[in-house]
């Protein structure tokens, strides 16, 4: 059976993104998560647990909310269609793999997308077409716009509305593969 995969985007850095994966990851057994980081030249994928581990770290988050295994991918737009696929195939053996990263979703297609819009005030160009992927849109005052029609909306302050329908989503999600 293959992973469940959810990936988390959100219109810009410090929006939530990491915050919200590693709720949902608090909540979920057997789950990986991949870490994406736009660089202009090198690829790399990172699963060395000294590095993943440095205090700060979003990787170290992602770790300390539970993940099975993280995995830090770094590389160009260009070069992500394939290591994107190398990574989500080193996570495979998992019941699930939650992918942070605008750029990452694009190429990944997640099952289920969290879109985190945050105040609203900025947002980055790769968000815009993530946005339009949503599944959920997590939100601060204001309702971003392009939110596709079926979307659910969470506003930031209902965590745990936001994280019960996700995990329930998960469930079906489950029965139906």
């Amino acid at each position: 059976m293959r992973p469940i995969i959810i990936g988390i985007g959100g219109a810009y850095s410090g929006a939530g993104k990491t915050t919200y994966a590693s709720l949902i990851l608090k909540r979920l057994k057997g789950w990986g998560a991949i870490k994406y980081t736009k660089t202009s030249l090198y690829i790399s994928i990172t699963d060395d647990i000294e590095i993943l581990s440095e205090k700060g770290k979003d990787t170290r988050k992602l770790l300390d909310s539970g993940a099975e295994r993280v995995l830090w991918v770094q590389s160009p737009v260009s070069e992500l269609p394939d290591i994107i696929q190398m990574a989500a195939g080193m996570l495979s053996y998992l019941e699930g793999i939650l992918i942070e990263g605008n750029s990452a979703i694009k190429m990944l297609k997640p099952d289920f997308v969290v879109f985190v819009a945050g105040d609203n005030k900025r947002f980055k160009k790769s968000a815009e077409n993530v946005l339009s992927m949503a599944d959920i849109v997590i939100y601060d005052k204001e309702l971003p716009a392009g939110i596709p029609e079926g979307a659910k909306l969470f506003r930031t302050k209902e965590k745990d509305k936001c994280l019960d329908f996700i995990c329930s989503f998960l469930k079906e999600c489950r029965r139906s593969i």
